[in-house]
């Protein structure tokens, strides 16, 4: 099982995706039907190549080509961007205190998405309280 966290600025957790089997991180997105205004900027890891295509304002790390290496600027674009991106890293650490989606998960998988998302709501509740 596969699961896709969506999330804002601030820290929400906004939507969450699952996805059964080994599947890719973009087709994921693409299945989600996630509708995203055109204004928001969309911050993704290198599992999302080609996601301009589908919003234009989103910034994913570029990737060295085979034999060559990254010049200083892509460097930079990359620590700059895994540095905004690090929100959504401690959002996946807090969501994985939960035993019940950092271990194999032994339920039905039609109550996975149930699962992450009452995952979802507690990390939400914890972070940002009433």
């Amino acid at each position: 099982m596969k699961v896709q966290i969506l999330a804002n600025c601030i820290g929400e957790i906004l939507s969450v995706d699952c996805a059964k089997g080994q599947q890719h991180d973009f087709s994921i997105f693409k299945d989600s039907d996630i509708l995203l205004p055109q204004n928001s900027e969309l911050l993704a890891d290198a599992g999302y190549q080609g996601l301009n295509k589908y919003h234009e304002n989103s910034t994913i790390p570029i990737k060295k080509k085979r034999g060559c290496s990254l010049s200083p600027e892509d460097k930079a674009h990359n620590k700059a961007l895994s540095k905004r991106r690090i929100l959504i890293e401690n959002i996946n650490r807090l969501c994985k205190i939960f035993h019940c989606v950092k271990a194999v998960y032994r339920g039905k998988h039609k109550n996975y998405g149930l699962t992450w998302r009452l995952v979802a709501a507690l990390v939400n509740l914890r972070c940002h309280p009433i």
